[in-house]
């Protein structure tokens, strides 16, 4: 285990922001860098922050003011930018003897060193990109919803093939995002280094509910999905028989033509 970065104090300050699409995190110099990943840099006078590749941001110690300028310094950085980002705020209680837990929307941790940080930054990199799929998702539901329910009662729905494609891009996406750069059901690779803090991160795993959220949006999103790829295919359908309906009189009118030529 490295030092404690805040050997002097019971409580600190975090807050998860989950700013863009990605953060570029090669071009990144600082003379106050940690090793292992998460990413950890020094911010503000006595703070760190936690940056992962997806687009999140863990600040440790931060006071706003200093929030505000490292967020504007770490701007040119974040691909695909959120207007207003999704934030989650809690608090780190330093306790050397008791168990670590979580408290009150408090995480009670042994003590500042860096790879404990890390670990609770991952899960609370991990719950505020949850959160943010989590509104989109729900959104879409709302909007596919009206889609099944008029094609339940009506046996036809009023709906366009784009609208449906963009339903079935969504979903995939937001699946490539969770699935494939967050790794919501995998383990950091700080456990690797500190098998002894599995412990930390299960409890907090199980706290903030990761699996059962991701499982929850993976549900919505193959409602979704399948929904869409449904009305898609009716669509088509009829769009299909309506061509053949088309060839049918095209060859009921050549073949009228025949006759009334044959006549005459």
């Amino acid at each position: 285990m490295q030092k404690e970065l805040f050997p002097s104090q019971r409580s600190v300050r975090v807050r998860a922001l989950f700013l863009g699409g990605r953060i570029d995190l090669k071009t990144l110099e600082s003379s106050r860098l940690l090793p292992a990943l998460p990413v950890m840099i020094g911010a503000g006078e006595q703070g760190y922050a936690a940056l992962f590749r997806y687009g999140a941001v863990v600040l440790f110690n931060l006071t706003p003011v200093e929030e505000a300028s490292f967020l504007a310094h770490l701007a040119h950085l974040v691909r695909d930018r959120y207007e207003i980002p999704d934030t989650e705020a809690t608090e780190l209680g330093i306790d050397p003897v008791g168990d670590e837990r979580v408290e009150n929307n408090v995480i009670f941790i042994k003590d500042a060193a860096p790879e404990r940080l890390q670990v609770v930054a991952d899960i609370l990199a991990k719950s505020v990109v949850l959160d943010h799929y989590e509104h989109i998702v729900a959104s879409a539901v709302d909007r596919v919803e009206p889609l099944a329910d008029r094609l339940q009662r009506k046996g036809r729905g009023a709906y366009k093939d784009m609208e449906l494609l963009r339903h079935i891009g969504s979903t995939l996406l937001i699946q490539h995002t969770t699935v494939g750069r967050v790794e919501v059901s995998e383990k950091p690779e700080i456990l690797w280094e500190q098998p002894t803090l599995e412990r930390l991160y299960v409890r907090l795993e199980d706290e903030y509910e990761l699996c059962e959220r991701h499982v929850a949006l993976e549900r919505k999103l193959d409602l979704i999905a399948r929904t869409a790829e449904t009305l898609l295919d009716l669509l088509q359908h009829r769009r299909s028989l309506r061509v053949e309906w088309y060839i049918v009189i095209l060859i009921m009118v050549d073949i009228v033509l025949n006759v009334i030529d044959k006549f005459l």
